[in-house]
């Protein structure tokens, strides 16, 4: 062969070998492809049966991603009627872990248990070796947990992003504005009432509260629930023109951050679920009644000094002045004797006819859906009839106390308190509904009664300087073991100012309170409500800027020439000591 051909012969050779290379080059390049195609196929498949396939339950949950709808889908803000935030939607980390990727179980539980030691050990290490492929661990962590978890570096550990509600107030509003579970589903309170419009609506919900006055509120409370060793506490402030609720507070509180863990007697809201008798406060719609009902007139008089007998049941007065008193004294002095005479001067069918009118008889409309029942005598006998007069044997929630005593004094018309901020527009509306439960003059003279108990009685210690207070002690022996003890008290106050054009309502009520060696052992609503609410006046006033009001000599004195002073008093009191002899 000629050294030609074996050059091509050769060159052909080599031609051939290079082409077959390419070609198992190709093939191995296309099965690369091939199986990587297979790889994304196959996880595709796995993250689908798990996303449509996960169970329910506390391990359960499901990969989501972000998508446009849960991104806008976050629950709107609820605020005061200041602009101050009370809840707030946030986004945070909620750890979950794949048990498939968990190498070292035991090490991964005791790492965790050691971020977590709310969490025992146990539950985290039944968490990581479930059969499961997506099981929670926590749900929204903090920062510097996600920092120390991110640190450990196992593998099947991750986090989702997720919608966390905040408490920027913590426990100050906890019973108005309510709590919501851990995927955002209101519980209690606002949060509850109103869990549709805060799912649905991107605007705020605004309330009627102020946090400032909320707090000065609460703290007065928390004071004289310590000071005399008290079970409890309840407060409301009220603007008497518009029903709006200024602050509300049940002591004890919880934090509607941990509500799962609260108490049941922290979860209690007394202000709307509590059923009380709250005793001589009640003299307010009795004394009205007889002014509306009888027209009576302030000189009518009531002889006091003996206990009323009815039947096997005897009414005495707590601070027996054991004389013939006027109407206004008989209020002034809280005298359970006159209130019974009043009572039974309006009669059984027109007192039951006004406290209904009240709205004492049925449970009110408010916005949250925690509300209690009033407990009314059935059947009502003509002795419930003098009882009730002085608020004994009649039961409601200080929400109730507050609508009808804000309805007689504020003129007359029915006051609906409300928790929900309303538009001017709204407020027109519903004044032409609104129902007049007596008369102006009525009315007037009941501020005029109310300021003499500041004054002239049992309410002294709550009169604050330049403000016109005015209003009624309440202290209502507990039902216990079937009878009533003298050991478990409700005590109470019910103030407003200024008197004259009553514009706000203060009410405080401290539930067991005990006499202290300052109270010379007293534990009644003149020493345990009175200070309180006087303290709350003084603090309402400097917060909202209130102008002291000039003295009112004409409203304030009309009627004093029906009360006797206690140089009065004792001076008829010798004189009837010298004729005896």
């Amino acid at each position: 062969m000629s050294p030609f051909h074996r050059k091509k012969i050769n060159m052909l050779g080599a031609r051939r070998s290079t082409l077959e290379q390419a070609r198992g080059r190709l093939v191995i390049l296309s099965a690369c492809f091939v199986f990587a195609y297979v790889i994304v196929v196959a996880r595709a498949a796995d993250l689908s049966i798990i996303e449509g396939a996960l169970k329910q339950g506390e391990e359960i949950s499901y990969y989501q991603s972000d998508n446009e709808e849960e991104k806008n889908n976050v629950r709107a803000d609820i605020i005061d009627r200041n602009g101050v935030i009370l809840a707030r939607s946030l986004k945070t980390s909620s750890l979950f872990v794949d048990p498939k990727l968990v190498q070292e179980p035991e090490k991964m539980a005791k790492d965790l248990h050691g971020i977590f030691p709310e969490i025992p050990y146990g539950k985290i290490l039944q968490k990581v070796q479930s059969k499961n492929r997506f099981v929670w661990i926590k749900r929204n962590v903090s920062p510097e947990e996600q920092s120390k978890i991110l640190y450990l570096g196992y593998p099947g550990l991750n986090f989702k992003e997720e919608l966390r509600r905040i408490y920027p107030q913590g426990a100050l509003t906890s019973h108005m504005v309510g709590a919501s579970g851990i995927d955002g589903q209101g519980l209690s309170g606002v949060e509850a009432s109103f869990d549709q419009y805060l799912e649905t609506q991107n605007s705020p919900l605004q309330l009627t509260l102020d946090v400032r006055l909320q707090y000065a509120l609460k703290s007065e409370i928390s004071k004289t629930v310590k000071e005399f060793g008290a079970k409890a506490g309840t407060g409301i402030i009220l603007d008497i023109e518009t029903g709006e609720i200024l602050a509300a507070t049940s002591l004890p509180d919880f934090d509607p951050q941990n509500y799962k863990n609260a108490s049941e007697g922290q979860i209690f809201n007394s202000v709307t679920l509590g059923a009380y008798e709250l005793g001589s406060t009640f003299k307010i719609f009795s004394t009205a009644a007889i002014l509306e009902k009888n027209n009576a007139n302030v000189s009518q008089r009531f002889d006091v000094r003996k206990p009323l007998q009815v039947g096997r049941f005897k009414i005495n007065d707590y601070h027996a002045e054991k004389r013939i008193l006027t109407l206004p004294e008989v209020f002034i002095h809280s005298s359970n004797i006159g209130s019974a005479m009043m009572g039974q001067d309006v009669g059984t069918e027109r007192l039951q006819n006004f406290y209904k009118d009240l709205g004492l008889f049925d449970s009110p409309e408010f916005e949250i859906k925690e509300m209690g029942k009033p407990i009314i005598p059935s059947p009502w006998r003509d002795v419930n009839t003098l009882t009730a007069s002085y608020g004994h044997g009649i039961a409601v929630s200080p929400l109730q106390l507050v609508k009808a005593a804000a309805s007689i004094i504020n003129g007359g018309i029915l006051v609906t308190p409300t928790l929900i901020k309303q538009s001017k527009i709204l407020k027109k509306d519903n004044k032409k509904t609104q129902l007049r439960v007596v008369s102006p003059e009525t009315s007037h003279r009941m501020r005029q009664l109310m300021r003499l108990v500041v004054t002239e009685g049992t309410g002294k210690n709550a009169d604050v300087e330049g403000f016109l207070v005015g209003g009624k002690t309440g202290t209502a022996e507990k039902p216990d073991s079937g009878k009533y003890s003298s050991k478990k008290l409700i005590s109470s106050f019910l103030g407003a100012f200024p008197m004259d054009n009553p514009r706000y309502l203060v009410f405080v009520m401290v539930d067991e309170p005990h006499g202290t060696k300052a109270s010379y052992g007293y534990a009644t609503g003149g020493w345990v409500g009175t200070p309180a609410v006087g303290r709350v006046i003084s603090r309402m006033a400097s917060i909202m800027g209130l102008t002291p009001n000039k003295t009112n000599e004409k409203f304030e004195n009309s009627l004093m020439k029906y009360v006797k002073t206690k140089e009065q008093i004792n001076a008829e009191k010798k004189e009837q000591e010298i004729a005896a002899h």
